[in-house]
């Protein structure tokens, strides 16, 4: 494969895997806090890379399937009860406002480990599809270094995009940033777990874009009930 092509096809397709690292690790961080967040983003990162570097080609025999349904699960898990307490809070905001968090943040300067679990869990499932990405189409063309790069641009690309969008996010009200953060875990840990569980999802990556929706629906309808049974 011509390497300007074999660049561009991993950029493409890590770009997407990408996004939806950085969409777990962006919503978590605004919400519990960037310094445990990160800390699991590194750990996630620094096991990849001691896999990528012990293993090479051989991560290719991971049961990548199981991953997926076990890493799936525990994030639908998680974004319900998120999803549960936000639209408590929302619809019934003097009944909720001292009732005690499911998942209390850690205390300043100690680690959050509820939020380090999940960004390490976000980083290294979608680090491996990358890294698949990468061996996949490198080794084929006899060019790791190359689609490597590819792989690399994207990441840093989506990382910039992050960055500068986490002062919009912080100032999103709270308990509406936990909805959408409980959304996005939904939607995710549904596709990965159905994928997982052999499902053929239509439209590839692109079905949780309607699982998203379906999900958004579903909550703000649940809201309305919410709200209507509370007058």
């Amino acid at each position: 494969m011509n390497p300007v092509l074999l660049i561009l096809a991993t950029f493409l397709a890590a770009t997407i895997e990408g996004v939806e690292m950085m969409a777990i690790l962006v919503g978590v961080g605004a919400t519990r806090g960037w310094r445990s967040t990160l800390f699991g983003a590194a750990a996630g990162f620094a096991f990849l890379a001691g896999l990528t570097i012990t293993l090479g080609s051989a991560l290719l025999t991971i049961p990548i399937q199981a991953l997926r349904l076990a890493v799936g699960s525990l994030l639908l898990i998680l974004g319900l009860q998120w999803l549960k307490k936000a639209l408590l809070r929302i619809a019934r905001p003097s009944a909720r406002r001292n009732a005690p968090a499911q998942f209390p943040p850690a205390s300043p300067g100690k680690i959050d480990w509820y939020a380090l679990v999940v960004a390490f869990k976000g980083v290294l499932l979608e680090g491996l599809e990358i890294v698949f990405i990468v061996v996949t189409f490198g080794a084929g063309a006899k060019r790791i270094g190359t689609a490597a790069a590819g792989a690399a641009a994207a990441l840093m690309l989506v990382a910039v995009v992050a960055f500068l969008i986490r002062g919009w996010l912080s100032r999103v009200p709270r308990e509406w940033l936990r909805l959408a953060v409980g959304l996005l875990l939904s939607a995710f840990g549904t596709f990965w777990a159905g994928e997982g569980a052999l499902v053929q999802w239509p439209g590839g990556d692109l079905a949780i874009v309607g699982l998203l929706a379906l999900m958004t629906a579903a909550a703000f309808g649940y809201l309305t009930l919410l709200r209507y049974g509370a007058t």
